[in-house]
């Protein structure tokens, strides 16, 4: 009995730890759907009906709520129209080069849509608690003005009636893709708004990403009986559709068969349609159910997706040893949209790829279950957190799966490196924390989300140590998981594990495009100089060898720091002797060090983590 207490005891322990294991004063709002559609696929229509249950735990009482009608961007006039015909670089598949690679001439594809081939979505009736509501629609956005306030830890219960045309295929969602799948069902339903502590989150959709509440989902899809779906959650009723089970008698009504899927705790809910969709499937060691959804084009087809589906367990496995479980008991991999795209618990990706390009699609894309959708991060805010992140795990599975280099290379992110650098020097770099819909270039946006994103994760490393990364990776996992954490939670957890302070990292690499430029002066027979020729400092490693073969390694951490890195990150220098020399003061753009022996071969970071922008002045051989 005593034990049981104990135990009883330990847990509420655990719970009350876990608890304020946020940032204090941390709510989030909760939101439950249970959507029917009924969909007309020769007319690449559809209606639905959704009952929403809306938490409140803001504190504050609101007497207005906004859902995302995404569907509405894709028409003449649209934001994203104009946002195609406006910028530099048009995503290619969005808009058409009417002109030469020399001399580009865009036109946004949206703007030739005409009134049966663009998207809508259409709310008919509205009602919160049984009684009618106020709205309007204002582009990708509805308004809803509230009859009665949802006070702080109320639920409110929202009942909608829409009808919705799928647009062609031009970005994620669609009709009849280039590879011919006939329904990509991406941002299909009206979306509740986001809602925390900064505010409503109300981006008019340009074509970048997301940001959604937790939330459980239940859904139905009536569609022709000849159809089989993938879609996020799990299949309750495979023995009553085509595709999953091989006994399954296909339970019909008129020609249509009733899709029930289910989902707990997710933010985002896809689903594709296609006759001549095949499924396959696998268990991980984690007991994970991956599936694959796609049209077997033919053999070699086939067999880039079986080696894909066989690779992806392998991912999976790989992720929860080092960035936290898996929590969800499907993953879904669907052919379609244009690309690739992840959502809860499923991912669209175009499946006419070669096999490295299709499992790093699908790497990328899994990677996103923990950047962005076991840690619902803000897309359209910390578009690198999710980005950068998700390229950082993606590569690692790439280097240790695909490749099976077994040890990883020094810098596994050199690429990324290389991608970065070559921004750096285009005069085309903004700062990483401009919202992601305001880059003035694709280019600028890409290059800064994906890559500059991986390199602050590869260089933290660098700056804490390797082992205090794999850590904080994992205990952020404990503490955020489905919530929505930012940055600065992230340069928390890292300090806590690490004892570095990270506030000047983060916020000039984060918020600022300065940039890493440091030199190798001078060297004497007694003597090693080092300049910091840019306005961003850093630690420094420092690798001498010396005229009679040996060598020694020489760690200058940075003021700011007030720490060191754990003396493990240096085991990969064999054989070298370890010094720590006094810490460099950012304010001082020189440093000497004294050396015993006369140096022959200097290098800084061999390693090459250190983001240095031109690294031609880091070595010198006397």
């Amino acid at each position: 009995m005593k034990s049981k207490v104990f135990l009883l005891a330990l847990i509420a322990l655990i719970s009350i730890q876990s608890s304020f294991a946020q940032r204090k004063g941390y709510w989030q709002q909760k939101v439950d759907y249970k959507i029917n559609v009924d969909v007309d696929e020769k007319n690449y229509r559809y209606d639905g009906t959704m009952s929403l249950k809306y938490t409140n735990n803001s504190g504050h009482s609101l007497s207005k709520v906004y859902f995302h009608l995404y569907f509405n961007a894709f028409q003449p006039g649209s934001m994203m129209d104009y946002r195609l015909s406006n910028i530099a670089d048009p995503d290619s598949r969005m808009a058409t080069n009417l002109g030469t690679k020399e001399n580009p001439k865009w036109e946004s594809r949206i703007a030739k849509l005409t009134p049966d081939q663009i998207g809508y979505q259409k709310i008919k009736t509205l009602l919160i608690d049984g009684v009618e509501t106020v709205f309007k629609t204002d582009g990708t956005l509805l308004e809803v003005s509230l009859p009665h306030a949802i006070e702080d830890g109320a639920t409110a219960t929202f009942d909608l009636t829409w009808t919705a045309q799928v647009p062609e295929q031009i970005r994620r969602t669609g009709r009849n893709s280039k590879e011919d799948v006939a329904l990509s069902m991406a941002q299909w339903y009206p979306k509740m708004a986001h809602f925390d502590e900064f505010g409503w989150h109300l981006d008019e959709y340009v074509a970048r990403e997301f940001v959604a509440p937790f939330g459980n989902f239940d859904v139905s899809i009536h569609i022709n009986k000849n159809y089989i779906v993938g879609a996020s959650g799990v299949l309750q009723n495979a023995n009553e559709v085509k595709g999953y089970q091989r006994k399954a008698k296909v339970k019909t009504q008129g020609n249509k068969a009733t899709w029930h899927y289910k989902a707990e705790n997710i933010h985002d809910f896809v689903w594709a349609a296609d006759p001549k969709f095949v499924v396959d499937s696998t268990v991980n060691k984690n007991g994970v159910t991956l599936y694959t959804v796609y049209i077997p084009v033919d053999d070699a087809t086939i067999k880039n997706w079986k080696q894909a589906l066989g690779l992806a367990a392998d991912f999976f496995d790989l992720c929860n040893q080092k960035f936290g479980a898996y929590p969800w008991s499907t993953y879904t991999i669907i052919q379609g949209g244009d690309g690739g795209m992840e959502y809860g618990t499923a991912t669209l990706v175009t499946g006419g790829r070669n096999i490295k390009s299709l499992v790093g699609v699908i790497f990328h894309e899994a990677a996103h279950s923990w950047y962005q959708h076991l840690f619902g991060i803000n897309e359209t805010v910390d578009e690198w957190f999710d980005e950068g992140f998700t390229s950082y795990v993606e590569e690692l599975g790439m280097q240790q799966l695909f490749y099976k280099k077994g040890a990883l290379e020094t810098n596994p992110m050199i690429d990324a490196y290389r991608a970065y650098y070559k921004l750096a020097l285009s005069g085309k770099e903004e700062p990483m924390s401009l919202l992601a819909d305001y880059y003035n270039t694709n280019y600028g946006y890409s290059n800064q989300a994906y890559n500059k994103g991986a390199v602050l994760a590869e260089q933290l490393g660098y700056i804490i140590g390797k082992s205090n990364l794999e850590k904080t990776f994992l205990k952020f996992y404990d503490i955020w998981k489905f919530k929505h954490p930012t940055p600065n939670d992230f340069k928390r957890v890292a300090e806590d594990v690490s004892g570095i302070n990270l506030k000047w990292y983060f916020n000039l690499f984060v918020n600022t495009t300065r940039h890493i430029d440091y030199a190798i002066q001078e060297v004497t027979d007694n003597s090693v100089t080092l300049r910091n020729k840019s306005n961003l400092a850093m630690p420094i490693d420092v690798l001498v060898e010396y005229t009679d073969g040996s060598k020694e390694l020489f760690y200058i951490p940075l003021r700011e720091m007030r720490g060191e890195k754990p003396a493990e990150d240096f085991a990969i220098y064999e054989n070298t002797k370890r010094t720590i020399l006094e810490d460099w003061n950012w304010t001082v753009p020189t440093y000497s060090f004294p050396v015993d022996k006369v140096p022959s071969k200097i290098w800084i970071d061999p390693t090459q983590r250190l983001a240095d922008i031109e690294a031609s002045d880091n070595y010198s051989a006397r």
